[in-house]
């Protein structure tokens, strides 16, 4: 029988949000791309939630699109409705989050990766990775190196790079109550002979849960009962590079409401019917995106829990019920929710369930997100063991940066901790040890009034710039942008204004203290009831600035003191990861290392002094023994530390 092979460069494998950035990185850096996926409808499909962004996950696509991702441009086309989140606290947790239509989503970036040049859909289940067995040139070692892999109908792609986006549908099987159905998400065909391949390789597997609530017939609802939720005024776009005129649309409301005893009476009576209580489910839940049921047994002292009704497009009467996700059976669901204000009547079009799915220990991987048994294969999305869109669509662009880089004999990209929640993201997966589903959150950035969501363009436009992604133009706007920036707050901190009469009435005006002597404009910024607005009308030499100056202008000025200080943390940051590790290093001759530590120091491979730092169960003393150890070594076989 004839054998079909095909040829690739790259071959990703799956095409949720992860797999889409992740070949789009590849096939736009001019690498012929695969993507496939086990059903074409799925592409970039929203199973959970009708939205991206949020609290700090808005930063990550921000960070995305300043790249030359696609995530950012695709929410700005498809939202129905965009809020910036935690506008009452400071800059660095401001976070941008929109309502999609989920179909308009899946649709325009199914169309966008139809169109890419160097890029080819494959509807295909993948069952097997095939690996040789090669000397490197560099040490002389065998190391084992991707060659390929096979799909169910037996058809091989010869490829230099693959990279795993697989998602939640490895083995995946979907529970409410005793209804166990063998799917992935939304019914769709689950992937069932990848895992076997990939423990063959000896790659380590690990069983992880996640959950959806219902979706409910938006005419069965009293949205009188409930409190509306309306967007912002004025919507400020995701990416950097659509023009805010664009995105001012009419937008659909949301709406809040209730859970009460009565709600969590029912689910008390009922939690041996569920399978995270009966012992059906095998796989560690999302401990903060936590199902109904969990919510009531953990926080029993809440008589209510916030549910907020979203609409999933706007061509569809389907409703999502957030934060009420179940694996309870369905009878038990129905009464559960018509207990809700406002849900009394209620029809569910998709009953809430639980999702059971093999994922990867990500310990496994080079924080470039190369596995380090094998060269050439590539992991990102939830397949790591992350939950999101948005953090599957940040480590598959990444995945698909460095996978590029690789094929061009290039020094593949790591963001580190201080450049982006990126970095923070992928420094956490593959540095610390994660037993659930990892999710984004500010509180995991210790730098995050730098890593704010506004100045994203300006930390990593010139990255996306070098790698490829990012235009001659683009770029070059980011670069004149900083320079307004700069020019003005040197500007600021330069012009005087005296106590003269019209600028003590214009003080008093706004409840500011007078002044006794000559100060900047810039120290009048300073001032917490004074804005870079406020002050225009003493400010006689201003001239025109766009918007997204304008604020930068005032953050850097209004938090001048907080910024110098983390910056100075960082620069002992990056002291510690400028200490690089060798690969070839045996922990086991490092002497007064404790049990534990050089366990996990063999166990994780750190690649530098500050990632072994931030390993579980690695102490200080430990980073200073191998601190003393690495001096002698590096002297002694002339390792450069840079």
């Amino acid at each position: 029988m004839a054998e079909l092979r095909e040829k690739a460069d790259v071959c990703v494998v799956g095409a949720g949000h992860a797999g889409c950035e992740a070949a789009l990185a590849c096939a736009r850096l001019g690498f012929e791309t695969v993507i496939f996926t086990v059903s074409v409808d799925s592409i970039a499909l929203m199973p959970c939630n009708p939205n991206i962004g949020g609290t700090s996950k808005g930063h990550l696509v921000r960070e995305i699109d300043a790249l030359g991702g696609e995530m950012g441009k695709n929410i700005d086309k498809t939202f129905i409705q965009s809020k910036m989140l935690n506008k009452s606290k400071g800059p660095a947790v401001h976070s941008l989050r929109a309502q999609a239509d989920k179909a308009e989503y899946s649709r325009a970036m199914r169309k966008i990766l139809e169109n890419q040049e160097h890029l080819t859909i494959k509807q295909a289940e993948v069952c097997e990775l095939l690996v040789e067995e090669r000397e490197e040139v560099s040490s002389h070692l065998p190391v084992k190196k991707i060659v390929g892999l096979k799909t169910f109908t037996e058809t091989i792609y010869e490829c230099k790079t693959v990279i795993l986006c697989t998602g939640t549908y490895l083995k995946a099987r979907c529970l409410c109550g005793e209804a166990i159905t063998y799917t992935g998400p939304n019914g769709l065909q689950a992937a069932n002979h990848l895992t076997d391949s990939l423990l063959s390789l000896g790659i380590e597997m690990r069983r992880f849960k996640t959950g959806t609530p219902a979706r409910m017939d938006r005419r069965s609802l009293d949205f009188d009962k409930m409190e509306e939720q309306f967007g912002d005024e004025r919507v400020i776009p995701f990416s950097f590079s659509t023009d805010p005129d664009e995105v001012q649309i009419d937008q659909v409301s949301c709406y809040l409401t209730y859970t009460n005893e009565q709600t969590h009476d029912i689910i008390r009576a009922n939690l041996d019917r569920s399978p995270i209580y009966a012992g059906v489910i095998e796989g560690t839940g999302p401990r903060y995106c936590p199902s109904i049921e969990d919510k009531v047994v953990k926080f029993s002292d809440k008589d209510r829990h916030q549910v907020f009704i979203e609409p999933e497009g706007l061509h569809t009467n389907e409703m999502y019920v957030s934060g009420m996700s179940s694996s309870l059976p369905e009878d038990v669901q129905l009464a559960m929710y018509r207990t809700v204000p406002g849900l009394e009547h209620c029809k569910m079009v998709r009953n809430a369930y639980a999702i059971e799915y093999d994922c990867i220990d990500p310990k496994q991987l080079y924080p470039t997100l190369e596995f380090k048994s094998i060269r050439g294969l590539f992991s990102g999305g939830q397949f790591n063991g992350s939950s999101g869109y948005e953090e599957a669509a940040a480590q598959g662009l990444m995945a698909g940066i460095n996978a590029s880089l690789s094929m061009q004999g290039k020094e593949q990209i790591v963001l580190d901790r201080s450049q982006a929640y990126i970095g923070v993201l992928i420094d956490d997966l593959v540095t610390k040890e994660n037993f659930e589903p990892y999710r984004m959150m500010t509180s995991r950035a210790e730098y995050r009034l730098l890593l704010r969501q506004d100045n994203a363009d300006l930390r990593l436009r010139q990255i996306g710039y070098k790698v490829g992604l990012v235009s001659e133009k683009l770029y070059q706007e980011t670069l004149n942008k900083k320079q307004q920036i700069d020019a003005e707050v040197s500007r600021l901190k330069n012009t005087i204004v005296g106590a003269s009469k019209y600028i003590q009435e214009f003080l008093t005006a706004h409840e500011s203290a007078p002044l006794k002597t000559g100060v900047t404009l810039a120290e009048l910024i300073c001032r917490p009831e004074l804005t870079y607005e406020m002050i225009a009308e003493i400010d006689l030499e201003r001239k025109h600035l766009s918007a997204d100056v304008v604020e930068q202008v005032e953050i850097e000025i209004k938090y001048e003191g907080y910024i110098e200080r983390q910056l100075k943390q960082v620069e002992h940051y990056k002291k510690m990861e400028k200490k690089k590790i060798p690969a070839e290093l045996d922990y086991n001759e490092v002497g007064s290392l404790r049990l534990e530590a050089r366990q996990k120091l063999i166990a994780y491979k750190p690649v530098s002094v500050g990632q072994a730092s931030r390993i579980s169960g690695v102490s200080p003393a430990d980073i200073s023994v191998l601190l003393v150890y690495l001096e002698n070594y590096n002297k002694k076989n002339n390792f450069c530390e840079l």
